[in-house]
């Protein structure tokens, strides 16, 4: 985040004239509020609707992960079969998200939206009653897989927003901005919820509340139909990775995620060895918290240089602010740093879903950022993976190493591909041989 703000430039305030004797003293200048770009973004018909819809579909997606892990665990008493389970429904996800932001693109957001929520229900279902019911681990995994076509209410709101701003780049940066402290908001208070409803209430509540607030959710963001982008269903068949600057985007995603999974667990860890293993939750919500204000400021600002080059300041601020973690020894120290490590997370992911934006025409956008955000959540997966080995065989303070290497891999990625990222921006070829708009 210093990096973005140090690259502004300082101006002098523009000069005023001299009054002269006599005359009417000027009226003060009005400062524009900070707030003025988020008021006037939902400004536009619609937009609070499908937001406040949207928000109740996301907050689910990162309760997921920890109910089935928590559900699985207690019932079973088994964490190796709940986390081989979990790594089957991301591995599927993998494959799934993409294929269903590209369907997405083509009949719609409301015709694949729904359909794909009643699956996910049928499958959740299914998981929560073999479990309590006592089924062999196999349909456990047959489970997993059948609920992992989770429609990607991210992916949809940015194109909605990216549709009713399409005009305005401004605009969409702000909305970028915004969307980023949505998700930040939503995985702060998720896996909270999740590990409430699992511990307090019953194994099952988690995956049940998880399904059931996912359900509403697509159900009413479906239903706002006016701001739903309409589908090109005649565009070529073009492989959206074909772009080199989108490959670049998705490998550092890929490492950013390694990044945030691997951190998660390097601080639960850190602060159980302070014993105040009770203040992980809130010691991690600072982080997202960090972001979050960061997010809020960046989307206020208008954006200066290039894509690309924020991309790369973002990473390579990224990568700064986490090296002061590895000098943490106790919880006063670890705190405030963990809060300067999330402020440089929200711009360059806001950075990195703005470049998909311009590499991408309409017509692919659903599957570009999903295949991007799917990216991001194996990196999360294999980061929590990592970082959980790297906690057993070293010391527990040492568990930093991780997302500092992971942060380090990201910047080189960028780095390495900055070329990419500064080259006129093209969309994806197209099957047929001919290039997208420019």
């Amino acid at each position: 985040m210093i990096l973005f703000l140090a690259s502004r430039p300082v101006v002098p305030g523009p000069s005023r004239p001299a009054s002269r004797p006599g005359a009417a003293p000027a009226p003060p200048r009005r400062r524009r509020s900070p707030l003025a770009p988020y008021r006037r973004l939902f400004a536009a018909p619609g937009a609070l609707a499908f937001t406040l819809a949207a928000l109740v579909g996301r907050l689910p997606g990162s309760m997921l992960g920890v109910s089935t892990v928590l559900m699985i665990a207690t019932v079973r008493d088994s964490f190796a079969l709940a986390g081989a389970v979990s790594a089957t429904g991301v591995a599927v996800t993998a494959v799934s998200g993409p294929l269903l932001g590209r369907l997405v693109d083509r009949y719609g957001q409301a015709r694949v939206a729904v359909p794909a929520v009643l699956v996910f229900v049928a499958g959740a279902t299914a998981m929560v009653l073999c479990v309590h019911f006592g089924a062999p681990a196999w349909a456990l995994f047959c489970c997993a897989a059948g609920s992992s076509g989770v429609p990607s209410l991210g992916a949809m709101t940015r194109a909605r927003w990216a549709a009713l701003h399409r005009d305005d780049p401004a605009a969409r940066h702000t909305a970028a901005s915004f969307e980023q402290v949505v998700d930040e908001v939503c995985f702060m208070a998720g896996p909270a919820l999740a590990m409430v409803l699992c511990t307090a209430v019953l194994p099952e509540a988690g995956l049940v509340a998880a399904a059931a607030l996912l359900l509403t959710g697509t159900l009413l963001f479906a239903a706002q139909r006016r701001t739903e982008p309409p589908p090109e269903p005649h565009t070529a068949r073009g492989r959206v990775l074909l772009t080199p600057a989108l490959r670049v985007v998705l490998l550092t995603f890929l490492a950013t995620g390694a990044v945030f999974g691997s951190m998660e667990v390097a601080t639960v860890a850190a602060v159980g060895s302070y014993g105040g293993s009770t203040a992980s939750s809130a010691v991690l919500a600072l982080q997202a918290a960090g972001s979050c204000a960061a997010g809020l400021v960046f989307g206020a600002l208008p954006p200066r240089g290039t894509a690309g080059g924020r991309l790369v300041a973002g990473v390579a601020a990224m990568a700064l602010a986490v090296l002061p973690l590895l000098t943490a020894h106790n919880l006063a120290t670890l705190a405030p740093l963990l809060f300067l490590a999330g402020m440089a997370t929200a711009p360059t992911m806001i950075t990195g879903m703005t470049l998909v934006h311009r590499l991408l025409p309409s017509a692919r956008l659903n599957e570009g950022m999903t295949t991007v955000y799917t990216g991001l959540l194996i990196g999360i997966s294999t980061g929590a993976a990592v970082g959980g080995w790297t906690v057993d065989h070293l010391a527990p303070t040492s568990a930093y190493l991780t997302p500092a290497t992971a942060a380090a891999l990201a910047f080189a990625i960028a780095w390495s591909g900055r070329g990419c990222l500064r080259a006129p921006l093209r969309s994806v070829p197209q099957a047929h041989g001919s290039e997208g708009r420019p």
